[in-house]
C-alpha cells in the first residue's frame, strides 16, 4: 500500500505507476486528502482531508463490464458492516437515505484497471446536483477501519460468481422495476442480465444495454 497525505489524485497517481512500469496486482494508493481529485466524465471530487481516497491497482486480461457491480456491492456490503443502510444507484453510486455517500471511478491502463474509490466520512462537500451525506452522520469509523473491511469486501466480490454479485447487487439497487430514460425515453429497469448488461422494457418489446445512454 502506498500512502500519502496529500496528493493530486490516486487515480493519476495510479496511471504514473501503470505508465512506469512500477505497478502490481492489488497495489492500493491511497491519501488523506487530494488537491485534484476527479470522478467520472472528469467532475470535481472534493477530497478534504477526513475521508477514504483510494485506488486499486488489479491486473486484467481484458475489460469487464461485471466489475463496476462488484466493486457497488464491495462498498454497500462494507458500510453495512458499519451497520448503515446503504443503496446502489446505477452504476456504482453508493446512497444512503437517497443522499451520496460514495463514488467510483473506473479506468483501463495497459493490462491493469484502476478502481478509484471515495467514500465520505468525516466530511461530505455541497453539490448543486445532488445531495451527499458521510458515514459520521450515522456511526463513529475511522478511514483505517473502513479501508481494512473494504479491501477484504473488494477481494472477496470480485472473486465470486457473477450469478451472486447480480443477486445482491439487485436486492441494493434503487430503480429496479421503475421507470428511467433510455435514448431520451422512458423505459422500465427490469434489472441485469448474466453478462452484466441493463434489461429495458418497452411495453412489450426489450432491449440490453451497458448503460451509456440511460439516466436515472
Amino acid at each position: 500500500m502506498l500512502s500519502f497525505d496529500k496528493i493530486p489524485s490516486t487515480q493519476d497517481y495510479a496511471h504514473d505507476l501503470i505508465a512506469e512500469g512500477k505497478a502490481t496486482d492489488k497495489t492500493v494508493v491511497v491519501a488523506q486528502a487530494q488537491s485534484a481529485g476527479r470522478g467520472r466524465y472528469k467532475r470535481t471530487w472534493v477530497s478534504h482531508h477526513g475521508n477514504l481516497y483510494a485506488s486499486f491497482i488489479y491486473k486484467v486480461y481484458e475489460r469487464d463490464p461485471k466489475l463496476s457491480y462488484a466493486v457497488a456491492v464491495a462498498i454497500a456490503e462494507t458500510l453495512i458492516a458499519f451497520g448503515l443502510k446503504p443503496q446502489i444507484k446505477w452504476p456504482n453510486d453508493v446512497l444512503i437515505d437517497g443522499k451520496k455517500i460514495s463514488g467510483v471511478l473506473i479506468e483501463y491502463a495497459r493490462n491493469f484497471v484502476i478502481v478509484g474509490i471515495g467514500i465520505n466520512i468525516k466530511t461530505c462537500p455541497t453539490v448543486k446536483e445532488y445531495k451527499t451525506t458521510k458515514v459520521n452522520d450515522y456511526t463513529n469509523a475511522s478511514v483505517e477501519e473502513i479501508l481494512s473491511v473494504l479491501m477484504k469486501k473488494l477481494d472477496k466480490w470480485r472473486g465470486v460468481d457473477f450469478a451472486f454479485v447480480r443477486e445482491r447487487w439487485m436486492e441494493l439497487a434503487i430503480c429496479i422495476n421503475k421507470m428511467i430514460k433510455y435514448q431520451g425515453k422512458q423505459a422500465e429497469l427490469i434489472g441485469l442480465n448474466e453478462d452484466g448488461a441493463l434489461v429495458l422494457r418497452f411495453d412489450s418489446r426489450y432491449v440490453l444495454t451497458y448503460g451509456d445512454e440511460i439516466s436515472i
